[in-house]
């Protein structure tokens, strides 16, 4: 079955990403580098980020000034956190059916 877009997805530039976050738009790219947030580059090289871009910023922020982590382990905690996001959530369906 074919899937038909009704609407543009929501995309942030680098440069408003930057500014709803208060960093630096170089080091918003880096974090892209470093697989930290998701993107997508159009044909002219320049990144886009989906709106939830800047709560992920906000979470990177707390866990390196809360807990001085360095930025591979930022990587391995924020995959932790999803992973236990979608644990809690088929915790919480289970409970419905049960």
């Amino acid at each position: 079955m074919a899937e038909y877009l009704l609407v543009r997805p929501v995309r942030l530039s680098l440069e408003t990403v930057a500014a709803r976050s208060g960093l630096h738009p170089e080091l918003v790219r880096r974090f892209a580098a470093l697989s930290l947030l998701e993107c997508t580059t159009d044909a002219d090289g320049r990144l886009w980020f989906t709106p939830s871009t800047v709560a992920i910023l906000a979470r990177i922020q707390r866990l390196r000034s809360g807990l001085s982590l360095n930025y591979a382990a930022i990587g391995l905690v924020l995959d932790l956190l999803d992973r236990i996001d979608v644990l809690e959530a088929q915790v919480r369906s289970q409970r419905r059916w049960t």
